[in-house]
């Protein structure tokens, strides 16, 4: 159907509330919500989660007892579903700050004036194009149809899903209040084990017989998959073939690049101030395989960039051929359902945020002509790859969008400026990571709010209130979502904070190792290299996925083997299911229920680790069960037997009832 066929849900004849104080509201405390939700899934496992869906229906449900209209809770939607997208902007830039070593705690003014300029000018930017895209009938634009689905369905009766989402929640929150070192730990949540491989001594040009005699001979070590209901559910949703990529990671980094860098690489004299075996396995991880890991994810990020070139050049060419058309279309038209923000308030407001900026990398760099440049590379980078990401939100959907590729790209286009300018040490460091914040936040909030729109356009919403509502969602999330992130920090210095065990955040990882390796001069390249090649060698071998194999290597063993069983879960629905035959209809219900489950497992595990985080922070201690203050592992086996049973059972149940 040609777009001068299209007609809207709702006629753009139709006068009924859309932009109302209740609307907002929802979509305010979802952004809020949804946000801290993501950003500690970001944290933990290096990925987020698409809020569109779980917003959907949370809207739905909120506003049913007000009799909201499709409209309003389109609005409360996109307003609450941009709090995921700048999440995933904020975590794999902002935590780089601390990595690196450029800030010892969290900058709440600077972090939030990122993600304040950052979020806004990726809604500014991609209002420029948004006509372009939602009305290009060629762009298939497959989340936004499944969600106007779900969002046509509730308005048939139900709430399209909601009980799913609340309950599974509740779930996931239970199971990390009784499994958190913060909460009441009744579960240990996984294991490290030890054992030895026979009376083998590997000995080394000096080491210590210290060290021999406390025991470090022929041993490996291994962990047991994490009892997580996030990270179930984060390999519910990838499905089986990216989960096992990803655990493929885990597998090539912990079993075989680690007990080669122990036992035939390391000098373990240097390691003995450590109490344990596991701390010094950990330690030569650190040191040694996670520099394999980054380089191995750089060539991944380009090479992501790279399959897509086409579609990326193609992007390119037709968002800056259309500027000009969309901004006098959106100046002459009349249709409610064509309204967007003038052109001319859209150029002013970019260019009112691009003046502070200069300013604020001043702060970094006290070299002006450097902050002037670096605002520049900014400004252009977000234009670019907020239209960028557009475009293959529209082809691939924003669970997709590799805007850890674009970033990556603008850093290194940053960071050799910086040096060709001067600009060098923790100075030129933290300008770097300044540039790509904003451009992460840009090309992340530009993709989620195209594919909102794209719902909206659908639904027959009226532009220029959804941009309304998406600034205002993205100035709260932005507002508080340093909060949750420098809580979940503090709360896990012990294990190293952001970076660490517990919250490896790979992304920023990557991004503090390649600023402070170009401009401070501080990388350890053979190993960089090594993981280059390494990246390289995969593509050579047809691999679908290089980025999502480094990030494997690069995350703690237990984390991807849970993920890996999220996956496994996933295809057991999908096989049993099969063995009904079931239309299109009943596979559309199959996925839609698995997927508001998995996410309510997501959100609620990760609201849970945000609270307990914030306990602890403000010295509340919650009580320890007797006997149990190390918490039990067999109980994580439990966890696993429930979160496969919720994930299989109910979805099956709902394909075979016919439930919307």
């Amino acid at each position: 159907m040609s777009e001068s066929q299209f007609k809207s849900y709702v006629p753009p004849d139709t006068d009924m509330p859309e932009l109302t104080l209740r609307a907002v509201l929802v979509g305010v405390i979802l952004a809020i919500i949804l946000g801290a939700a993501n950003a500690y899934l970001g944290l933990v496992a290096g990925m987020t989660v698409a809020a569109t869906f779980p917003a959907a229906v949370i809207a739905m449900a909120a506003l049913r007892p007000f009799k909201g209209t499709i409209l309003e809770e389109n609005i409360a939607r996109t307003t609450g579903a941009v709090g995921e997208a700048l999440a995933a902007g904020a975590i794999f830039t902002i935590p780089a700050f601390l990595i690196s070593g450029v800030w010892t705690e969290f900058d709440y003014v600077k972090s939030t004036i990122l993600m304040l300029i950052g979020g806004v000018l990726g809604v500014f930017f991609i209002i420029i194009v948004r006509r372009t895209l939602v009305e290009d009938v060629t762009l298939p634009f497959p989340e936004s149809q499944a969600c106007s689905e779900i969002v046509k369905a509730g308005q048939k009766g139900g709430s399209g899903g909601a009980k799913y989402v609340f309950w599974a929640m509740g779930l996931g929150g239970l199971i990390e209040l009784l499994k958190n070192s913060n909460g009441i730990l009744i579960i240990k949540p996984y294991i490290k084990y030890v054992f030895s491989l026979g009376d083998s001594v590997v000995r080394f040009l000096g080491i210590k017989k210290e060290a021999i005699a406390q025991g470090f001979t022929g041993r490996m070590m291994i962990e047991t998959p994490a009892a997580s209901a996030a990270l179930t559910g984060v390999g519910y949703i990838i499905g089986p073939k990216y989960a096992a990529i990803t655990f493929s990671g885990g597998v090539f980094g912990w079993l075989f690049l680690m007990p080669i860098a122990l036992f035939l690489g390391t000098n373990l004299s240097d390691y003995t101030q450590f109490a344990s075996w596991k701390s010094i396995a950990s330690s030569v991880y650190n040191a040694q395989v996670k520099p394999i890991a980054v380089g191995a994810m750089l060539v991944g990020a380009f090479w992501t960039l790279y399959k897509m070139r086409k579609n990326l050049l193609a992007g390119v060419k037709r968002s800056m051929g259309d500027m000009k058309k969309s901004g006098s279309a959106s100046a002459t038209a009349v249709v409610r359902t064509d309204k967007d923000i003038s052109f001319g308030k859209v150029l002013l407001v970019i260019g009112i945020l691009i003046i502070p900026m200069i300013f604020v990398y001043n702060t970094f760099t006290q070299n002006f002509g450097g902050s002037i440049v670096a605002a520049l590379v900014m400004a252009l980078a977000g234009l670019l790859f907020a239209a960028v990401a557009g475009y293959l939100v529209g082809i691939i959907g924003s669970s997709s969008n590799p805007i850890s590729g674009l970033t990556l790209t603008t850093l290194l286009i940053a960071a050799v400026l910086m040096v060709a300018l001067g600009v060098k040490g923790d100075a030129g460091v933290a300008a770097v990571l300044g540039v790509a914040a904003v451009v992460c936040c840009v090309a992340g909030v530009a993709g989620d709010m195209i594919q909102d729109w794209k719902v909206g356009h659908i639904l027959g919403g009226t532009p220029w209130r959804m941009e309304i509502a998406g600034t205002i969602g993205v100035i709260f999330a932005a507002l508080t979502l340093v909060v949750p992130i420098a809580l979940l920090h503090n709360a896990n210095i012990e294990t190293g904070g952001i970076g660490g065990e517990v919250l490896p955040a790979p992304q920023a990882g990557l991004m503090a190792m390649m600023a402070k390796g170009i401009v401070a001069g501080e990388m350890a390249w053979p190993l960089v290299i090594a993981g280059m090649l390494f990246s390289v060698a995969l593509i050579l071998i047809g691999s679908p996925s290089p980025m999502l194999i480094a990030v494997g290597m690069y995350l703690p063993f237990h984390s991807t083997a849970c993920i890996f069983i999220g996956g496994v879960i996933k295809l057991i629905v999908d096989k049993v299911a099969a063995k009904k035959n079931p239309d299109e209809q009943q596979k559309t219900i199959l996925a839609n229920t698995g997927l508001l489950i998995a996410s309510g497992l997501v959100a609620g595990e990760a609201l849970t680790g945000v609270i307990t985080a914030g306990l602890k922070t403000a010295q509340v201690e919650l009580p320890k069960i007797l006997g149990l203050k190390e918490g039990t592992p067999w109980l994580g086996l439990v966890v696993f037997a429930v979160l496969a049973y919720v994930l299989i059972y109910y979805p099956y149940k709902a394909m075979l009832k016919g439930e919307k």
